[in-house]
This record gives C-alpha cells, sequence and structure tokens, in this order.
C-alpha cells in the first residue's frame, strides 16, 4: 500500500517518487498545493475506491497519514 500511494503521489504532484517516504509533508511539496491536495485525493479514492470525509481531507497533511487512512477505509 505505502509504494502505491508514493506511486500515485508522484505521478498526481509531478515530483520523483523518491522524494516522497512516509515522513514527507505537505509543505515539502511544492505542487501540493490546495488544488494539488483536492487532485491527490481524488486520485485516492478512485485508485483505492474509498471516500474520504471532510475530516480526512483535513487531516491528510503527510504521507504517514494518507497510507494510514487508506488502510483504515480499505479494511472496513
Amino acid at each position: 500500500m505505502n509504494e502505491r500511494v508514493r506511486q500515485l503521489m508522484a505521478q498526481v504532484l509531478q515530483t520523483p517518487m523518491e522524494s516522497i517516504d512516509l515522513q514527507t509533508r505537505q509543505e515539502d511539496v511544492e505542487a501540493w498545493d490546495s488544488l494539488g491536495h483536492m487532485n491527490l485525493c481524488l486520485a485516492l479514492e478512485e485508485e483505492f475506491g474509498v471516500k474520504f470525509g471532510d475530516h480526512h481531507v483535513i487531516e491528510m497533511t503527510d504521507v504517514g497519514t494518507i497510507v494510514s487512512t487508506v488502510a483504515d477505509l480499505t479494511s472496513n
């Protein structure tokens, strides 16, 4: 799951996958602005077949949180 999330993030945010790890935060990636965040959330929902609530979107400001949120939603 970690690698799939990182690959998708690299694609959506047009940044090298090698620069994305579990500690990467929104402010670490230039393209991860508000529009980039919404595009990322939509791509994650499509890729993993999940639906994020507003609170998820607000809380997902680092890769580790994104991975754990997606994992939680896909296990339910």
